[in-house]
């Protein structure tokens, strides 16, 4: 009876820590902050971006920023679990978008700043994603 019941315990235990592992790992949400740059133009040294991505994931939906390409080369709306890919997989000179977003700097400032504007106009000032280095 107690090896019964030692086993029933132990069983319980491992599975209570497989849920919860699995639970978390589904619930990954990024790092908190993330200092956003340019993996592609790196000659041009641009400043990096500090962006607080918990404390708009706290405020916001997911497809409020993130979104995919389709095979037509079209903006695809997210979908919970998809794959985020870097921002610069499409917004780079080559993939021949509009120059308002043909670049990763130029999509987030349109992005950003464009709900900020609405939102927190302080928002909008370049130290505030760009602080200068202490």
């Amino acid at each position: 009876m107690k090896k019964t019941l030692l086993y029933a315990v132990t069983a319980g235990m491992i599975f209570g820590l497989c849920f919860v592992g699995a639970t978390l790992a589904s619930a990954d949400n990024g790092p908190a902050d993330i200092t956003l740059h340019s993996t592609i133009d790196k000659a041009k040294k641009a400043k990096p971006a500090v962006f607080p991505h918990a404390k708009h994931q706290a405020k916001l939906e997911c497809a409020e920023c993130h979104h995919s390409k389709g095979a037509d080369g079209k903006q695809v709306a997210f979908v919970e679990g998809q794959k985020i890919e870097k921002c610069e997989t499409c917004h780079n000179k080559a993939a021949g978008m509009p120059k308002k977003i043909s670049t990763f700097k130029n999509a987030a400032h349109e992005n950003c700043k464009g709900c900020h504007k609405k939102t927190d106009k302080k928002l909008t000032k370049c130290g505030v994603c760009h602080p200068k280095k202490k």
